[in-house]
């Protein structure tokens, strides 16, 4: 099967989140399981000047935004990568905006990238039977497949599967951006691409994918209520039938405590005495204790990802004195929202020795603080799936989070009576339900046995992507057969 996966980021080239560990993850497992897998990417500055030797093709393809024509040029590495090069769009330190806002024109930007997809498949001649779209970013492609490339005899076979990673995020434009779109005004209506007043890049690929894809069974569910769709509740229930919800996987090749050279010290399910280690190297690099031997005995509370009030940073913000009352140690890395890198840095400040905050993203640290790490929070708001909580059960660190979307999929509520569980979930989104289900861990952590048996357990899931690929590609069967493939 040839398929070619759009996406605005894929590790191991250029990674904000956890987009960019889906695509990256999904592209390598397709190639391991043979069949022909193709990623597009941006080709953004810090590609070029990354670690990864590309190749110019020689190919450009010209890309119509608007009025005018941008030219985009093809690269590649030396497996089956492309990257579309544009100076314009593209050469900028950041990929999507920066911490004061986004920028003004991604409109633009992803109309080029996504257009530029469908005529770099031309170029190449590279005929996908399925395009496998991510996001807002790429919401555009299955629309232009349908309306402007609807005649065009080369995509005559080729079948579009859209991944809603987070409804949160949807590519909202003025409406005097439409025309960049190169689409008629008769699709800027309810029932097409306009949304309150804009247009809507998401709602786009909604609309016009022949399948749609969430990364969690729970989301997939609550995105037709009206609490968890941002407003698009109302569209995805027309299309409740061709939703999916296929589960995350990580990647166990970098995810393996066994043979991670970020740690100190390995570890495994059948030995985790070289997660003392780690703990105890964190501990010195974070806090600096005066008396090492007492801070190691406090529980380590670790947390990895976006600062954004989507993972319940506010509710963290103001648990604060609580969580220092339990004698817990906070270790805290990410980057998002400026208001809460402020506010956090504030808090490190002021609680040096017991709360650490390192504002961006810092590979060695994440992988540090998941291994040292005794219990791992995720309060989130709302959590399409997540991979926080799937490399901690993998690392010894025992999640406590919130029972909402992936989280409440991944993760078996600690049952004291059955000595069942992998983490600690709470339901209500409020500091004092996030500080009781604290409460039940850190009565666990007091128990050797109990807690041992728990990490074990945790360990032992299998949340790998070659599940998450096998359950794909049986619904990129489904979706060509109903074609007629």
């Amino acid at each position: 099967m040839k398929i070619l996966i759009a996406s605005s980021e894929a590790v191991p080239f250029i990674k904000t989140g956890g987009l960019a560990d889906v695509a990256g993850a999904l592209y390598k497992e397709y190639r391991r399981m043979r069949h022909r897998s193709c990623l597009v990417l941006p080709l953004y500055k810090k590609i070029k000047e990354g670690r990864f030797p590309l190749k110019d093709t020689g190919i450009t393809v010209n890309v119509p935004v608007g009025e005018r024509i941008a030219e985009g040029r093809i690269f590649s590495d030396e497996a089956s990568a492309y990257f579309i090069r544009c100076d314009e769009f593209f050469d900028r330190e950041e990929l999507y905006g920066i911490p004061e806002g986004d920028y003004s024109d991604n409109a633009s930007r992803f109309i080029f990238f996504s257009r530029g997809i469908i005529e770099a498949c031309k170029a190449l001649n590279f005929r996908p039977d399925i395009i496998h779209c991510n996001d807002w970013q790429t919401g555009l492609i299955p629309l232009y497949l349908k309306t402007l490339y609807k005649g065009d005899v080369f995509f005559k076979k080729t079948a579009t599967f859209f991944s809603i990673h987070n409804i949160g995020y949807q590519g909202l434009f003025p409406a005097s951006e439409m025309p960049l779109t190169n689409l008629g005004w008769e699709l800027f209506r309810p029932e097409g691409v306009e949304f309150y007043g804009k247009v809507n890049f998401l709602k786009a690929g909604l609309i016009s994918a022949d399948v749609l894809g969430t990364v969690s069974e729970t989301y997939a569910k609550q995105i037709l209520d009206r609490e968890f769709s941002f407003g698009l509740d109302g569209v995805l229930r027309k299309r409740e039938a061709d939703i999916y919800g296929v589960i995350n996987g990580i990647d166990y090749e970098e995810w393996d405590p066994w043979k991670d050279k970020f740690l100190p010290a390995n570890f495994s399910h059948n030995d985790i005495s070289g997660k003392a280690v780690c703990k105890r190297e964190l501990i010195k690099k974070l806090f600096y204790p005066k008396d090492p031997a007492s801070a190691e005995r406090m529980p380590l509370v670790g947390m990895v990802g976006r600062l954004s009030e989507q993972k319940g940073l506010d509710l963290v913000i103001q648990s604060v004195p609580e969580l220092l009352s339990f004698g817990v140690k906070l270790a805290i890395l990410g980057k998002g929202d400026e208001s809460f890198q402020r506010s956090l840095s504030e808090i490190s400040e002021k609680c040096k020795g017991m709360i650490s905050v390192t504002i961006g993203f810092d590979d060695e640290l994440a992988h540090m603080i998941y291994a040292g790490s005794d219990f791992f929070l995720m309060p989130s708001r709302y959590e399409p799936c997540g991979l926080g909580q799937l490399i901690a059960l993998r690392y010894g660190a025992i999640p406590v989070a919130r029972k909402t979307g992936g989280l409440a999929d991944t993760i078996q509520d600690y049952e004291p009576l059955a000595l069942k569980g992998t983490g600690f979930l709470f339901s209500d989104y409020t500091a004092s339900a996030m500080l009781d289900a604290l409460k039940r861990a850190l009565c666990l952590y007091t128990d050797t046995d109990k807690r041992s048996r728990m990490i074990y357990d945790g360990m032992l899931k299998d949340f790998s992507w070659k599940r998450s690929a096998k359950t794909y590609v049986g619904l990129y069967k489904a979706v060509l057969q109903n074609k007629g493939r």
